[in-house]
């Protein structure tokens, strides 16, 4: 595009007036003058108007310097063009030393009023060279280098002169240097571009990966390669960091799913061999698709909703739901879904995380299963007994209908055991289990509560005639013998009815009123079934003594604590105390908690006693750790006191129990509170919130009951307690078959990371059962009595190690 510049040089002479004595051929072409025409000119002709003035100060200064003079200014040019230019001019004198004229050297060095591209394409290579960001080289065909940048010295570590008797394969690895010459080969035959990565090998030893280009420019009549290196080895830092990621995913045991997020369906792009491992679909067979065709129809409803509303709001979700393989079957997906930003926030795809938990699921509900059924009967046990008769109670008070609850005790059933046999006893268990089952209907259920006693809800009862009509079905079941080794054993139970609403509003009011019922008729013998009634409550009478009788107790100091020691099954020593309630009764004696706890609970006076416990409590540490301070070693063994979901319900229970702490000077985990599982899951958010107030204060936390009640595993984790403690009943069923219930709740306190303490231990078989079962600690009176707190120190002197 600039074949039209002028010759960068011409050449002519004045004489001493200024006009033109000669004209080279590069000033013809300059000027677009021809010879004749130009000489006799006056060379300020040449000059546009404004720059006339600069002649005439070059040849007065040409006197002055005999060397010679150089002036700029802008002259006419061929074409109608101006061009700037530098003028040198060489004094001609004669033989007396005259200055007789002038040699004139003209050099262009742009055209005025140009396009700008013009000026940019008239800039000298060797001036830019230097500026650009990598290296640049000119080669010949032989490979040498004939032009290069600094940044090439730089990155080669080579001197210029060393450039200079270079090739350009020379900078090369041996085993790359037949693919550099065969590159260069193909530019100046073919007239190919040269595009390749290859390691340049410094001076220094260091290999540097670079990304070569060039192509043939013809430059005076010769051919050569121009071309330019990038150094790559970020860029290779980035494949290498790329390549090891999808390594990482390749190897990931956990399936990966990437998504795009394009609007409802966000097809996949990408699964790793993971997820075709544990979905059994291949990556051909899924990309493309959107990731909910293996959505299990019908199921996870709740889930699936929350997964879809994550997704819509671009957030991350975590659900546990189900999905189908290929080959039909359902697994479990512990799913983790994470949207993807790009530079400018927006999000472009969703990585999924799949992780399949059908074995720890089936495998945690075989555990739940046989945390809630009896192992005998297969029917449920307390836990669950009062899961169900609670949900019977909320339906019931939605639908305003009525709910019985039916309490069975088997006649005479301890005299089957001793004739015939504990397997004759199983037997009928088990015969009078599925008998009941088929008495009711699938919506009721049936719970063996303990040895030979049984509770039944019967949910939704549209009236009381239904409910007479399924109790008789009841009664008469219990009209046929059972076989057992050719012999027909005769079955007969008492039965004892209470009705929701009229016979009590909770589970509790409820199951009582149905015992009370129940024993009403015990021992008659005749399978009669009785109703709870209004004349059975003259008990209220009592407990409304019981209250008065508290009331006085609280202000005459009757009650009192004794402290049962709390023993190491491994190695026997003492680690802890619980403090147990009595009442010093001024016309019945000693009383144990039994005998007024549950009316105290009730009534509210509970709270006034719990108050005085733990005062006494913390007293007995302070103690305690004044005999650790002894040498004894006491001031690790704290003190545990039970305290009811009515206490610590209270809004100042945690702020009383730091300021007790404080005021018998207790560091927190000499204090050890036992908190009832049933209580815990009365109110599941309270439990949670008290848990972590005592975490935080340093109170050591037990949950207690572990067994006897409803138990929810997943609840009982997020209370974070040190210890579990087995309930009196399934220590003491550990004699009657229920062994397995017992090993199972020891495994399940052990992998909630818990310790686990067996109560109420009275016999030797309870204790070598425990301890070969992993028991962590019992407590009861095969080890101690209950001790007073001088006599319970003493024990502490002696029995601990030194």
């Amino acid at each position: 595009m600039f074949d039209t510049d002028p010759p960068a040089r011409a050449v002519f002479l004045t004489d001493d007036a200024g006009n033109i004595t000669t004209w080279n051929a590069g000033s013809e072409t300059l000027f677009g003058i021809p010879a004749d025409a130009a000489l006799g000119r006056p060379v300020t002709s040449l000059f546009v108007a404004s720059a006339r003035d600069a002649w005439t100060a070059g040849w007065a200064a040409l006197a002055q310097r005999p060397d010679g003079a150089q002036l700029s200014a802008d002259l006419h040019c061929a074409h109608g063009r101006i061009f700037s230019a530098t003028l040198a001019m060489a004094p001609q004198f004669d033989t007396a030393g005259g200055l007789i004229g002038c040699a004139v050297s003209v050099t262009t060095e742009f055209e005025r009023n140009a396009p700008e591209s013009a000026h940019v394409a008239r800039t000298p290579l060797s001036s830019v060279v230097d500026l650009f960001p990598g290296t640049f080289y000119a080669l010949n065909r032989d490979g040498r280098f004939v032009l290069w940048n600094r940044n090439l010295e730089r990155l080669t570590a080579m001197a210029p002169d060393q450039l200079a008797a270079a090739r350009a394969a020379d900078l090369l690895d041996l085993g790359q240097r037949p693919l550099l010459n065969d590159a260069i080969r193909r530019v100046f035959d073919e007239g190919a571009e040269m595009k390749l990565e290859v390691d340049f090998v410094a001076s220094n030893g260091k290999e540097i990966p670079v990304l070569l280009r060039g192509a043939q420019v013809r430059c005076n009549g010769g051919h050569y390669l121009f071309g330019v290196g990038i150094d790559i080895a970020e860029r290779r830092q980035r494949e290498e960091q790329l390549r090891l990621r999808e390594r990482a995913l390749h190897a990931a045991s956990n399936g990966i799913v990437i998504a795009h997020s394009d609007g409802p369906d966000s097809p996949i792009e990408y699964v790793n061999p993971a997820f075709e491992r544990i979905t059994g679909y291949s990556m051909a067979e899924v990309i493309g698709r959107d990731p909910r065709f293996m959505a299990a129809p019908g199921m996870d409803m709740v889930e699936r909703k929350l997964l879809h509303e994550a997704i819509a709001a671009q957030r991350p979700v975590n659900v546990v739901l189900r999905n189908l393989r290929k080959n039909g079957e359902l697994f479990w997906n512990d799913l983790n879904i994470t949207p993807v930003h790009d530079e400018q926030g927006k999000v472009t795809h969703f990585i999924g995380v799949i992780n399949d938990v059908t074995a720890s699921m089936l495998r945690t509900a075989h555990l739940e299963h046989e945390v809630n059924h009896d192992p005998l009967t297969g029917l449920a046990n307390r836990n669950l007994l009062w899961d169900r008769l609670e949900q019977a109670l909320h339906m019931a008070q939605r639908q305003k209908s009525l709910v019985a609850t039916v309490l069975i005790d088997l006649n005479n059933f301890k005299t089957i055991n001793d004739t015939l046999g504990h397997e004759a006893g199983d037997v009928v268990l088990k015969v009078v289990a599925r008998r009941l089952q088929a008495s009711v209907r699938d919506s009721d259920t049936v719970a063996r509560m303990s040895g030979d006693e049984f509770v039944l809800v019967l949910a939704n009862q549209p009236s009381l005639c239904f409910t007479l009509r399924m109790v008789e079905r009841l009664r008469q079941s219990f009209a046929i013998p059972v076989s057992f080794n050719g012999r027909e054993i005769p079955v007969g139970a008492s039965v004892g009815v209470a009705l929701y609403p009229h016979d009590g509003i909770t589970a509790t009011e409820l199951v009582r009123a149905a015992d009370v019922a129940m024993y009403h008729g015990k021992g008659n013998g005749h399978n009669d079934v009785h109703f709870f009634s209004a004349d059975m409550r003259s008990s209220n009478d009592a407990k409304r003594k019981i209250e008065e009788d508290l009331q006085h107790a609280l202000e005459n100091d009757e009650l009192f604590l004794l402290y049962q020691p709390r023993i190491s099954l491994r190695s026997g020593q003492i680690m802890g105390f619980e403090a147990l309630l009595r009442w010093r009764h001024p016309e019945q004696g000693v009383l144990p908690p039994a005998r007024f706890l549950t009316e105290a609970e009730e009534n509210g006076v509970i709270v006034p006693i719990g108050r005085r416990v733990l005062d006494h409590a913390c007293a007995f540490a302070a103690q305690l750790r004044q005999t650790g301070g002894q040498g004894v070693g006491a001031s690790a063994v704290p003190v545990t006191v039970n305290v009811s979901y009515r206490e610590y319900s209270q809004a100042d229970f945690i702020d009383n129990l730091s300021a007790l702490l404080a005021r018998h000077a207790l560091p927190a985990d000499s204090l050890q509170l036992d908190l009832p599982i049933d209580g815990l899951l009365r109110n599941p958010g309270l439990g949670r919130d008290l848990s972590r107030q005592l975490r935080e204060l340093g109170v050591c936390v037990s949950v207690d009951g572990f067994g006897a009640g409803l138990c929810d595993l997943a609840y009982l984790q997020q209370l974070e307690a040190g210890q579990v403690k087995l309930s009196r009943h399934t220590v003491h069923g550990i004699a009657d078959g229920t062994g397995s219930l017992v090993k199972s709740l020891i495994d399940i306190g052990h992998n909630l990371n818990m310790e686990v303490v067996g109560e109420a231990v009275e016999t030797r078989p309870q204790v070598e059962f425990l301890k070969s079962h992993g028991c962590d600690q019992l407590q009861g009176i095969w080890f101690s009595e209950p001790l007073a707190a001088e006599a319970a120190q003493q024990m502490l002197k002696t029995h601990q190690p030194a």
